[in-house]
């Protein structure tokens, strides 16, 4: 007699269980974070120089980036997502022509165009004051988030940048911090009516808040870095993903990243796509029911020539692009081989692009009684080309319209001065200082105050050694006698100052005109012991 044996039990069993996974399966989230960070009014394409690319280049595949290619990008990328969110990590302002003449009406347009959700403010936002930063943000459907500011004394902002904002996405609530650097004051011109705040607090309280509303996804939209990102998903882990800028970082599997994309610290996903809008990032996050997340994964997006351009966008940028060209189409100067301004070198080294405008500077008020020209390597925005250069090369260079500023001051001043400019060298900030009529050894590793030495100052035809007693006239940028990037001590230590010079741009053009054609250089003028 055969005994059967009834399959029942296990077909309830197997249906429960199928009914479980099907639960786990919905309480699962996942969404795509698409992000863009430090655009500088790259509307048109670029070349490999971070420049506006030339025609010839076009027609031989080299260019990247553009609002034309963004637009088709982010089209695809929303297509191929069941979820998605656009996010901008600030510094949408300054860079090209196109910020110049239009400031942010342009920006707004074709942010709105690609229907983006929220940004925050980057210090370059305020490189027209709060003044210009307000009628940007009117033009736009979307939230502007700042947290780390206070904005209470600033009629043209308060009540109007917001701390953070709620997205709904499929059913799931999403909160949005935004975050801008702390020392903007140093970085740019918000004026004295806004103070910035440590991000780690401020970030700690307004998570707190969307918590207890009921939102457990936690994205911070920080223009703050990549180090000091690092350092807020240390101090609060609760964060699940912080979209970055600033410091134009690009992460990934690809030449040249600084990390893998995402960076994870702990169980916050930390992801930056390089800058002028030459990748579009996308991470893929998925949670589970109570806000964890699950797995964070994805690559940058390279806007390279296999990525069409948006027609319709094209043709609108070649529209606005109109009353620009008489001005960037003038050719200036020859130069025998690109010189070079890209920011992994200008902002650690010498660099032949700031050789050459510290030298022009310097040439340019030398009959004035000025020993020494010292500039910011963050105000080098971008390499010029090989060939015919422009006054659209130049200005993309140059692009903050900053004056050339002349004083007198100790030589302790000069070495405060350059002290500052080693002062952040492992965080590549922009005030590492590119120098004429002056040479200098920097010891990045050494104690504050001990990174400079060996300053030797041309003079009469001899380098002699930095008398720190000594009077010296100087030439800078308006932007440095100002204070900006940290450099205090020429506001402070400055007599006789001058501040409304020619156009930074202006002198540079005016000195390659003079010496077409120009060659690349560096001669040694500054020393970086490794």
């Amino acid at each position: 007699m055969t005994t059967r044996i009834s399959n029942a039990p296990l077909a309830g069993l197997a249906l429960v269980a199928g009914l479980f996974a099907a639960d786990m399966a919905r309480a699962e989230f996942t969404l795509n974070v698409l992000h863009t960070n430090d655009f500088h009014a790259r509307f048109e394409p670029i070349n490999k120089y971070d420049a506006t690319c030339s025609a010839e280049e076009d027609a031989e595949g080299q260019c990247f980036g553009g609002s034309a290619r963004l637009v088709t990008a982010v089209r695809q990328a929303r297509a191929k997502a069941a979820h998605s969110i656009l996010l901008d990590a600030g510094d949408q302002f300054q860079g090209s022509l196109f910020y110049t003449y239009y400031k942010g009406r342009a920006a707004a347009e074709f942010m709105t165009l690609l229907g983006y959700q929220a940004m925050t403010v980057g210090n370059h936002e305020f490189d027209d004051g709060p003044e210009t930063l307000r009628a940007f943000i009117d033009r736009l459907d979307f939230p502007v988030l700042m947290a780390n500011a206070d904005l209470t004394r600033s009629p043209d902002l308060s009540g109007v940048v917001r701390r953070s904002t709620v997205l709904e996405v499929g059913g799931e609530k999403i909160g949005i911090i935004g975050l801008t650097p702390q020392d903007n004051a140093e970085l740019s011109s918000p004026g004295p009516t806004i103070t910035f705040l440590d991000p780690v607090p401020v970030v700690k309280a307004e998570l707190a808040k969307l918590q207890a509303s009921g939102v457990n996804k936690i994205i911070v939209l920080s223009h703050s870095g990549y180090e000091v990102d690092r350092k807020i998903a240390q101090a609060v882990p609760d964060v699940d993903v912080i979209v970055g800028g600033h410091s134009h970082t690009l992460l990934g599997n690809m030449a040249g990243a600084k990390g893998p994309y995402p960076t994870m610290i702990g169980k916050t996903a930390i992801v930056q796509a390089f800058a002028y809008s030459k990748y579009l990032g996308d991470l893929e996050v998925t949670f589970d029911d109570a806000g964890t997340v699950l797995s964070a994964k994805g690559q940058p997006i390279l806007l390279d020539a296999s990525v069409p351009e948006d027609g319709a966008a094209k043709a609108r940028i070649a529209e606005l692009a109109k009353p620009l060209d008489e001005i960037r189409n003038k050719v200036v100067a020859q130069a025998h081989g690109a010189i070079d301004g890209a920011r992994e070198i200008c902002r650690f080294e010498e660099c032949p692009m700031g050789d050459l405008l510290a030298d022009a500077m310097l040439a340019r008020v030398r009959d004035q009684g000025v020993d020494i020209a010292l500039t910011n390597g963050g105000g080098l925005r971008a390499s010029l080309p090989a060939g015919d250069v422009t006054m659209g090369d130049v200005l993309t260079v140059l692009p903050f319209q900053n004056t050339l500023s002349t004083f007198e001051t100790q030589g302790a001043v000069i070495l405060a001065a350059l002290e500052n400019g080693a002062s952040q060298m492992e965080e590549g900030a922009g005030r590492f200082a590119q120098v004429a009529g002056l040479t200098y050894r920097v010891t990045p590793g050494a104690a504050v105050g001990a990174r400079i030495s060996d300053v030797m100052v041309s003079q009469n035809g001899a380098w002699v050694p930095l008398d720190p007693q000594a009077r010296y006239g100087v030439v800078t940028n308006n932007y440095l006698r100002a204070g900006g990037d940290g450099y205090a001590m020429f506001q402070t230590g400055a007599e006789n100052a001058y501040d409304y010079g020619p156009d930074l741009a202006d002198v540079l053009a005016e000195y390659m005109t003079a010496r077409t054609p120009v060659t690349p250089y560096t001669d040694s003028r500054i020393t970086v012991v490794k």
